[in-house]
């Protein structure tokens, strides 16, 4: 069963979103703003996002921009705006299809389908014998369990998920905290160390593969 994340600061419309998805064999989350879309993408694996744009805490654009830092999941925006400018600004801040309101129901679902035959978004990464899920919110090294807190289990996997690629301080605990969130960066280097310790027990060479840039912040890097 495929997972839809609908994104929309209107009740009725999620409501309606659902009442139109979930005949055709799709389970579905609903979540009001930007922000609890976010946390619901670090955490949990979905298939396809169905994006409002015209949000209040933060628009359509800006969650799509932001989920783009850290998932490839299929995005199709949906809204009210119909200018040729908003179409086009949509598609480039990385929105994979875009649909106007009001729409027709075997439209959008016909749209849906279309997306879903790509590849689906990578839900299991191995480096090594070190193996992250995000389905089962488990990671292994061999045999053997090592258990995370939420957060760190968040943290590695985004860093898995991008190797090579250096994240500053703040831009993981906008990614993995939220963009309202008061913690600062020292509560990064703790997670980070915390994650080490715990890797390292299991045998895995942590050291080779999580790195620190100094004065900057933190990369992956598969050996």
């Amino acid at each position: 069963m495929k997972r839809i994340l609908l994104v929309d600061d209107e009740k009725r419309m999620l409501d309606l979103l659902e009442l139109y998805l979930v005949p055709h064999g799709y389970e579905v989350h609903k979540v009001r703003s930007g922000t609890e879309g976010l946390e619901e993408l670090r955490i949990y694996s979905y298939d396809l996002v169905l994006l409002d744009i015209m949000m209040k805490d933060m628009d359509g654009m800006e969650t799509c921009r932001r989920i783009r830092t850290f998932s490839k999941v299929p995005i199709i925006m949906l809204t009210a705006k119909d200018q040729k400018e908003d179409v086009i600004r949509g598609l480039k801040t990385g929105a994979d299809d875009y649909i106007t309101k009001p729409f027709d129901e075997e439209i959008l679902i016909a749209r849906i389908e279309a997306l879903l035959r790509r590849e689906n978004p990578q839900s299991s990464i191995q480096v090594n014998g070190l193996e992250w899920n995000s389905d089962t919110y488990e990671l292994h090294f061999g045999n053997e369990e090592i258990s995370l807190t939420p957060k760190e289990f968040q943290l590695l996997g985004l860093l898995l998920k991008h190797p090579n690629h250096v994240y500053d301080r703040n831009d993981l605990l906008d990614l993995v905290w939220g963009i309202q969130s008061d913690t600062g960066g020292r509560t990064i280097d703790s997670h980070v160390r915390h994650i080490r310790e715990k890797i390292r027990r299991s045998g895995f060479p942590i050291n080779d593969h999580l790195k620190t840039v100094w004065g900057v912040g933190y990369k992956w890097i598969n050996k």
